[in-house]
């Protein structure tokens, strides 16, 4: 037996419980994972709370997208996989069944990478979907390149402390945009170029001042919401583009009347595709080697305080970085 978190109907934190629930063996061409950690998402609330797109199979939905730990077991046909090999789970497809908040999960052998040597489980829990998100907005989707001004929304978050280490690695210029002018020397210290307030600047006015008056190359929205009009004209109102990756204001997000390049991005665009799985890992391995790129952790909690991880997330962080669950 092993505990699984589940949930027989949507609503607040306190709607997870743990159960105990038969180890499942894995079948052809899946590994069993014994997990050591898994990071808490914005997706884990929403589909959670029943306001995720895709809705939760209810009653005893499992749940968690991500997750990193030891191989159990192989089933047949895998190959270049063993018992004992720590690895990322870079996909889940079907979390109702195969969430990773549990001791132990069983997924497709394509659907797991090999840990970064010398990541602890708890760093390792908060690479995968955040990198993996912010790589392939910015370079698999809007191709960024070197001297690319690079405009990141809700820079505090994981994919926007991902985004600006990433657009570093390449040579960009990330210009991180946060509601609170508190959170500036933080966001510097993470590597912007320069902070834009909501508290205190014009979004409009203030990047193009940053960007000798062009507008930035790139925009990358994690918010969305009525905002995303006003966001997209912080663009270079030609030749750039907007990459929307999430949404953290879920009201209706009106279309921009600019004349920019817009792409709805969602991870497992990726994720899903082995070869492009292999260049987000080639790609954060090397930023891991150098340095460039460092998962930052707000905050671990025990297995057994999952609901006060997700009270947590709720309620806003303290700081800035991933929650991580240790299992």
């Amino acid at each position: 037996m092993a505990r699984v978190v589940v949930f027989d109907e949507t609503g607040g934190p306190d709607v997870l419980r743990i159960v105990d629930e038969p180890t499942a063996d894995p079948a052809a061409g899946e590994v069993r994972v014994r997990i050591e950690a898994f990071g808490v998402n914005p997706l884990d609330a929403m589909t959670r709370a029943g306001t995720a797109p895709l809705p939760p199979r209810l009653p005893h939905a499992r749940i968690g997208c991500e997750g990193t730990g030891v191989i159990d077991a192989v089933g047949p046909d895998v190959e270049g996989l063993q018992a004992g090999d720590p690895v990322l789970i870079t996909a889940v497809p079907d979390m109702a069944t195969g969430g990773t908040y549990a001791e132990y999960t069983v997924a497709p052998a394509s659907r797991v990478i090999p840990r970064p040597a010398g990541l602890t489980a708890t760093a390792a829990a908060a690479l995968w979907v955040s990198y993996s998100t912010a790589y392939g907005a910015l370079i698999e989707k809007a191709g960024m390149r070197p001297a690319d001004h690079v405009l990141i929304t809700a820079a505090s978050g994981t994919v926007g402390l991902a985004a600006i280490q990433i657009a570093n690695q390449i040579g960009a210029i990330p210009l991180a945009v946060t509601r609170d002018s508190a959170k500036e020397e933080a966001l510097l210290e993470a590597g912007a170029a320069a902070v834009i307030a909501g508290d205190r600047d014009d979004l409009v006015e203030t990047t193009r001042r940053l960007t000798g008056g062009a507008g930035a190359d790139i925009v990358l929205d994690s918010v969305m919401g009525p905002g995303m009009d006003e966001t997209a004209h912080a663009a270079r109102p030609v030749g750039g583009t907007l990459v929307t990756v999430g949404w953290l204001d879920p009201r209706p997000a009106p279309y921009p009347a600019v004349p920019i390049t817009m792409h709805r991005y969602m991870s497992f665009e990726h994720v899903l595709d082995s070869a492009a799985s292999r260049r987000i890992a080639a790609f954060l391995g090397a930023g891991l080697r150098t340095g460039a790129l460092r998962p930052t952790i707000d905050r671990v909690f025990a297995f057994d305080d999952v609901v006060e991880a997700h009270r947590y997330l709720d309620k806003g962080q303290d700081g800035p970085g991933k929650i991580v669950v240790a299992v």
